[in-house]
């Protein structure tokens, strides 16, 4: 009964016109855009989706936990997650606490939990070319330990200051690994208040490092939301928010080698030279002198409007970066590559991304809204795709979704080396109902009975879990969602909206 069903479901077609369509596949140029597989992780949903061009669902991994935030397909197949097990210690924007990888068939063959009172790893991870995994951290300081570094009392208005280290981890085990590299902003500070204290010295003169006095004034002062690593220069370059600049680290040194977006950090540039505006997503292109960063434009002047900007890294014959007269980093300014004219119809003030494509087109994910867009090189818009997952499940076809957040996402070629010989068949569209028998989740110690005359549900619990039901009729329309709950092993009876003839567990 349940799968005769899901075949109806799967064949049913929508009445919806391409016009009057609110989430999923908005628009599509197949001859300009890039034939691939998008891959998303929905900040309110524990599943990670892959989709191809028509908005079609042709893959998933499901997870314990919420993203915490990014997700990417490695080249053997597996996917790298973060994850963001429930936990009261440093709450803030992108909190993660965990990494996962998964196999193809989605078994999880390896977790690495890095989540203390006062060290919290968070919103994004890079796999390096020898299997470790970069990761970004938030580590916690007294005020006390921030006045010592020179933090002046009133540039601290909570009981903590953090800073950003970055590690690097080896796999040791299922749910074990060793760091064997680090870096800590807290290391790399200046300050020019009290000469007394350590690392005095003048701002200006010392670009390589952080004026521990500089940013806002609360205990995520920083806010770093992105990693990448350069293998030729071995480089790694964070992204941070707070204070509107991307930084360059030379793992030979240590040093912060290249900063860009707001000299007035460094005391070397004024108000009008900002050009980064709480950016995301900041890496390298395939010709690594040029780096594309995703400008969310939140405070830009002129008015709040997002970006897809590049550099090109101004670099010297001996491989260091060059500053102009006033002593900021060069460019002045980035190139925007999309939208040609700014505005707020282009948007995402948080979160976000873009990425480069191979035939020169560049995918964007507007987060606070979940919209992706493709763009040309000459500014046209040739795909366009709303996430429909929210927190209240799956959006229907027709109606505004609400909370479908999405961090970043990336789009992979039919040759990618993470896709060869895998399955890729079509399976529906998430708005349109429950995905086919094929792809539902599997057994995961959960069975269930649904009565379809008491409008009820029966569910047989093996072991503890968290579950939340998304409800549809005959004919595939979402009727209602049961609100994720902690269920312990046995038996547990759930009602559900009249008129349900499948439910889908998440």
């Amino acid at each position: 009964m349940r799968n005769a069903l899901l075949v109806l479901l799967v064949i049913a077609t929508s009445t919806v016109s391409l016009a009057q369509r609110t989430v999923g596949l908005i628009s599509h140029d197949a001859a300009r855009s890039f034939a691939g597989y998008t891959l998303f992780a929905p900040v309110a949903s524990r599943t990670t989706y892959l989709i191809d061009n028509q908005g079609q669902v042709v893959k998933t991994w499901e997870s314990t936990f919420n993203p915490g935030q990014a997700a990417m397909l490695l080249n053997d197949g597996s996917l790298l997650r973060t994850a963001a097990p429930p936990s009261q210690w440093m709450q803030g924007g992108g909190a993660g606490g965990m990494v996962e990888l998964y196999d193809w068939s989605g078994t999880k063959v390896w977790s690495y939990t890095h989540l203390s009172q006062t060290a919290r790893s968070h919103h994004d991870v890079e796999i390096l070319p020898n299997g470790n995994i970069l990761m970004l951290v938030w580590e916690s300081h007294t005020r006390d330990e921030a006045f010592a570094a020179g933090r002046t009392t009133t540039r601290l208005t909570e009981n903590a200051l953090w800073s950003e280290r970055v590690i690097e981890v080896r796999r040791t085990g299922p749910s074990s690994g060793e760091v064997v590299w680090s870096w800590s902003s807290w290391d790399h500070m200046v300050q020019n208040v009290d000469a007394s204290k350590p690392n005095f010295g003048v701002i200006s003169e010392n670009p390589q490092r952080i004026d521990i006095n500089s940013g806002g004034t609360r205990s995520d002062w920083l806010h770093a939301n992105s990693v990448r690593y350069n293998a030729k220069r071995d480089e790694v370059m964070i992204s941070i928010h707070n204070l509107h600049e991307i930084w360059i680290i030379s793992r030979r040194t240590g040093d912060i080698v290249y900063r860009y977006g707001n000299p007035q950090n460094y005391k070397s540039g004024t108000p009008q030279q900002q050009v980064l505006f709480g950016q995301h997503d900041a890496r390298w292109m395939e010709d690594d002198r040029y780096v594309m960063i995703f400008n969310n434009g939140n405070g830009r002047f002129g008015g709040n409007a997002s970006s897809v900007d590049v550099i090109e890294l101004p670099r010297n014959e001996d491989g260091t970066y060059r500053r102009s007269a006033s002593g900021a980093y060069e460019p002045m300014a980035p190139t925007v590559l999309f939208p040609k004219k700014l505005s707020n119809q282009f948007y995402g003030q948080n979160i976000s991304g873009a990425t480069p494509l191979p035939n020169g087109n560049v995918l964007s994910c507007v987060g606070p809204s979940g919209t992706f867009v493709e763009s040309t090189p000459d500014g046209d818009e040739v795909w366009r795709y709303i996430n429909p997952i929210g927190m209240a499940g799956v959006t229907p076809q027709g109606q505004t979704p609400r909370n479908n957040m999405v961090f970043k996402i990336y789009r992979y070629g039919p040759d990618h080396p993470g896709l060869a010989g895998k399955t890729l068949t079509p399976r529906g569209r998430l708005e349109d109902g429950p995905l086919s028998v094929s792809d539902l989740p599997r057994d995961r110690g959960l069975t269930y009975l649904l009565d379809v005359l008491a409008d009820r549900v029966v569910l047989h619990v093996e072991t503890e879990r968290r579950v939340a039901i998304d409800a549809y009729d005959l004919l595939g329309r979402f009727l209602g969602a049961i609100p994720e709950e902690a269920l312990a092993p046995g038996v547990h009876v759930r009602p559900v909206p009249p008129g349900t003839a499948l439910i889908s567990i998440r």
